[in-house]
């Protein structure tokens, strides 16, 4: 006989309550059950000590002889220390898609872009800042040289 720790729904509806039993894997989700261990109320907050109540030692017992806890009483014997609980791993799953993809790629160039501007920008007016002002030049201005006479007659 294969025995399941799992969860049977009671409360009403939209009103969730479950029983956490132990029960052969045949019988029915709500049905006939060996043992009840522990509650979980769903409705109460994350961090009261009342949506999850599971009867240890019970516990410790009924896996020794072999009952396998499903995916959601496992999280809650991982929480208590009874059992370590492997997480899933899907990596494709939580990939960016394609076009989220091309958009980071275009954003991450001109930002690039961007900055390399900036920076040329800042040396550029380093050096000018760096380089001394050329001491100003009184420069004669050369008379205008007149322009050829064919130029002028047209």
């Amino acid at each position: 006989m294969a025995l399941k720790i799992r969860l049977a729904r009671g409360g009403s509806k939209k009103r969730p309550y479950y029983r956490i039993v132990v029960a052969d894997v045949n019988a029915p989700r709500d049905g006939r059950f060996i043992e009840k261990i522990g509650t979980y109320n769903p409705l109460l907050p994350k961090d009261s000590e009342d949506r999850v109540s599971i009867d240890v030692d019970r516990a410790k017992h009924w896996m020794s002889v072999g009952a396998k806890p499903t995916d959601r009483v496992l999280r809650f014997l991982d929480a208590l220390g009874l059992e370590k609980r492997e997480p899933r791993n899907n990596p494709n799953k939580a990939k960016p898609g394609k076009k989220r993809v091309e958009r980071e790629a275009a954003e991450a160039e001109a930002a690039t872009a961007a900055k390399e501007a900036a920076e040329a920008e800042a040396a550029a007016a380093k050096e000018a800042a760096a380089a001394p002002a050329p001491a100003e030049e009184v420069v004669a201005e050369a008379p205008a040289e007149e322009a050829p006479a064919e130029e002028a007659a047209s």
